[in-house]
């Protein structure tokens, strides 16, 4: 039976549940004392052990680009309004 992967740093496991896996990396690296690669594989090897922790990351990207677009709108309005109005 494989092993399960080792457990992640509170730190490094709240940056993954946000969405931030290179936050993650870095927070592996120094209290770990790793090289990028290895901490990149054990960051990669603890989240493929985790589906919820997938499909929460997931969640987060869709969330983020929705608001992105929102935003952009927002300015695009502002700009019109700002340039109609100044006619």
């Amino acid at each position: 039976m494989p092993e399960s992967p080792r457990q992640l740093p509170p730190a490094a496991l709240i940056a993954l549940s946000k969405g931030n896996k290179i936050e993650a990396i870095k927070i592996v690296r120094t209290e770990w004392n790793l090289g990028l690669k290895e901490a990149k594989d054990q960051v990669d090897e603890y989240a493929r052990s985790q589906p919820a922790l997938a499909q929460a990351s997931g969640n987060q990207a869709a969330s983020g680009s929705w608001v992105m677009w929102l935003i952009v709108l927002m300015v695009l309005a502002a700009g019109i309004y700002y340039y109609f109005r100044s006619r």
